[in-house]
């Protein structure tokens, strides 16, 4: 219902539930018999992720392979991914191009689009150091479509920032207030040094507010077409 809220014409692109598929677990099944299990352990995932767990699943280990297996079982041939799941193609390609040097040419070796980079990627607004993911502890770190306006606005009033109240763009040594001028910027439409110039000399607070308002407006045409699902 949100993908299709959020504007997917399913005339033109399929939707479906990939658990219905159960050619994907199997394809996972039969990759993960030939992935070097030493080959998963250097993966930046299982690092980050696994740091400080008493307990390692194999979940978390495998499911680069799993990932590596959706993209294979429909030959993709070009896979648009933002800067931080660079790795995850990488390690497709390796995995379809080791099999196919062991079998035949089975698999489509596909190639990667970067959509993104590092300074314009959306990042936590509790955590700006990190980019903003569903999986965060804080619920208040990330924006769901599905937020009311209210709560949108009040993420935005709790979002990080640092104790200078000057707006400026310096992903570096200001990533709080850098990410939420980003943020304008991106709903705005404007360069990132005209949000900075429209709110020079107002508080932080002021420009919060204004975020969280602008994010909001343009969530609510969303919020009103997923009510009709």
């Amino acid at each position: 219902a949100i993908l299709l809220s959020c504007g997917i014409n399913p005339s033109k692109s399929i939707i479906f539930q990939q658990s219905t598929i159960p050619e994907h677990s199997e394809l996972c099944w039969i990759l993960m018999c030939q992935v070097p299990f030493s080959d998963l352990r250097q993966l930046p995932q299982w690092k980050v992720k696994s740091a400080g767990q008493k307990v390692h699943r194999m979940g978390l280990l495998s499911y680069p392979v799993l990932q590596a297996a959706d993209i294979l079982l429909y030959n993709s041939t070009h896979v648009p991914v933002g800067e931080d799941q660079a790795h995850h193609i990488h390690f497709a390609r390796d995995v379809a191009g080791t099999f196919n040097n062991v079998y035949e040419e089975v698999f489509t070796v596909p190639e990667m689009i970067l959509c993104d980079s590092s300074q314009n990627r959306v990042r936590s607004l509790r955590s700006p150091l990190s980019k903003m993911s569903k999986s965060e502890a804080s619920p208040t770190a990330c924006i769901y479509l599905t937020d009311p306006a209210e709560e949108i606005q009040q993420k935005f009033r709790r979002a990080v920032t640092d104790m200078t109240t000057a707006l400026s763009y310096e992903p570096d040594t200001r990533p709080g207030v850098s990410n939420l001028v980003a943020i304008y910027a991106a709903f705005s439409g404007l360069p990132h040094v005209e949000v900075c110039k429209k709110f020079a000399g107002q508080e932080t607070p002021v420009f919060k507010a204004a975020i969280g308002d602008l994010v909001a407006e343009h969530f609510e045409p969303l919020r009103e077409k997923l009510a009709d699902f």
